[in-house]
């Protein structure tokens, strides 16, 4: 069963409940409040036919007048006729009185319970009485304050029951009507809902499918900025970063064949011209020894690659003294500079701490940003300066006067693989993703500025300052 038809599922029987659950509470809490207005009306017209009896005996002083009083309350009436109007008329009698006339009955008995009247007609004069059912009252003599005898009040039950059973079941109709039009118009909009939440899902389906047949990949629709449509909008950026890295790796791979194909076919001529005898030994050799130099550093930089893959760098940390390093640095990429008639200098430096470093790994990354601005200047200068921030971290910059970056290409260009589409330097795209990762494993931070082409680059990179190193040592 799909997404789709489960969440629909889901909220039709939630509405379902609801609506059921609606209905029976107010069928039982309507049943209830109808029983007890009916006790509590009863229990009212008892004691006020009571007091009116009270004063029609004490008037007359006796039972004479009892049917007077009955008759002007609305009591006295045969039974027959009770049970024929309450069968015809009690749909169209309103107020108190068609209640009166509809729904009780009055026994009115004296203190030894025999039957003084029954407006039912069902006890006669005189007979002794049973139990009674109804709300039960004494009668007074006013004049006394002696209880002369007692009244009994009793709803009809079976016209009761009839007329509620009636009543609950035209409010049954219609809340079941009103239920069943919110149950469409919740249909609808459950439908409505669940389209809109498996649409996008639907959509990110096809667009992984195409992807993973490695189709031309497609961009999914944006339409809100609820959850659904932050998935979709990051689909989309993953869609794009996937389509770059796809760009980048193929790049990669031209890159790579290219340059294990011109050392490769260097060397068969090489060692062909010696086989020949064209080609002076020391002078091959020569040869043979810089392009297998280019394939090692080639090689390295895969090896990089399987490490950093791997999710740990490994470091041996050690005290480090940062000026040294620096010196040493700019002195064994001093004949590279020279070569490219470029200035290779180091800045006057600070007071530096020595930091737990590893120092082959910033050897590596220093050499990495050296080389960079090296390749990418020529007859222009390079400075290595150093710097303590805050007294927090060291900040370690190379600034040269080169091509410079293109702006919009600074947020890529830490990205593996990674080159500008303008550039047509050498190099395969990991010097400043190898050198950012050695940086950040020893908690540190870089960044890379330029104004654009012509304008030179300027990276920086901050290593924090060891809080457990005693003050002398910084």
């Amino acid at each position: 069963m799909s997404l789709r038809w489960r969440i629909l599922g889901v909220l039709i029987l939630v509405i379902v409940l609801t609506v059921a659950w609606n209905l029976a509470a107010s069928y039982y809490v309507t049943q209830r409040q109808f029983d007890a207005f009916v006790s509590e009306l009863s229990q009212r017209e008892a004691s006020e036919l009571a007091r009116q009896l009270s004063r029609a005996y004490t008037t007359t002083k006796g039972w004479q007048s009892v049917d007077a009083a009955l008759s002007a309350s609305g009591y006295l009436y045969e039974a027959e006729s009770e049970h024929q109007e309450g069968s015809e008329g009690s749909a169209d009698t309103e107020g108190d009185e068609g209640f009166h006339i509809d729904r009780l009955r009055v026994v009115v008995v004296d203190q030894a319970g025999r039957n003084i009247r029954d407006n039912f007609a069902e006890l006669e004069a005189g007979e002794l009485t049973q139990a009674l059912k109804g709300q039960r009252r004494g009668i007074v003599d006013l004049a006394t304050g002696q209880t002369v005898g007692f009244l009994y009040l009793d709803v009809d039950q079976n016209f009761l029951e009839t007329e509620s059973i009636r009543f609950l079941r035209d409010l049954l109709l219609s809340s079941s009507a009103s239920g069943l039009f919110i149950l469409i118009l919740a249909l609808s909009l459950a439908t409505s809902l669940s389209r809109r939440i498996t649409a996008p899902i639907s959509a990110l389906t096809k667009a992984t499918q195409a992807i993973a047949r490695r189709d031309d990949t497609t961009l999914l629709p944006v339409t809100s900025s609820d959850e659904l449509g932050q998935m979709s909008a990051a689909f989309n950026e993953m869609t794009k970063d996937l389509q770059r890295q796809r760009d980048l790796r193929k790049r990669l791979i031209n890159d790579v064949s290219h340059e294990l194909n011109t050392p490769l076919t260097v060397i068969q001529l090489e060692a062909k011209g010696l086989l020949d005898g064209l080609q002076a030994p020391d002078q091959a050799a020569q040869h043979i020894v810089e392009e297998v130099k280019m394939l090692r550093n080639l090689v390295n930089d895969l090896n990089w690659l399987g490490e950093t893959d791997s999710g740990e760098l490994p470091l041996n940390l050690e005290p480090c003294d940062i000026g040294s390093l620096l010196t040493s640095e700019v002195e064994r990429w001093q004949p590279q500079a020279e070569a490219r008639l470029t200035s290779l200098s180091l800045a006057p430096l600070p007071q530096l701490p020595t930091l737990q470093l590893d120092p082959g790994r910033i050897c590596q990354a220093l050499g990495n940003l050296i080389h960079n601005s090296l390749q990418h200047t020529d007859q222009g200068r390079v400075i290595i300066a150093a710097a303590i921030k805050g007294g927090r971290s060291v900040q370690i910059t190379v600034d040269d006067d080169g091509a410079g970056i293109d702006p919009a290409d600074l947020p890529q260009v830490f990205h593996r693989f990674y080159r500008a589409l303008e550039t047509d330097s050498p190099g395969r795209g990991l010097g400043l993703d190898i050198t950012r990762t050695i940086i950040e494993a020893h908690g540190g931070s870089i960044n890379v500025q330029s104004d654009g082409f012509g304008c030179g680059t300027r990276v920086e990179f901050q290593l924090p300052i060891d809080k457990n190193r005693a003050p002398d040592s910084v």
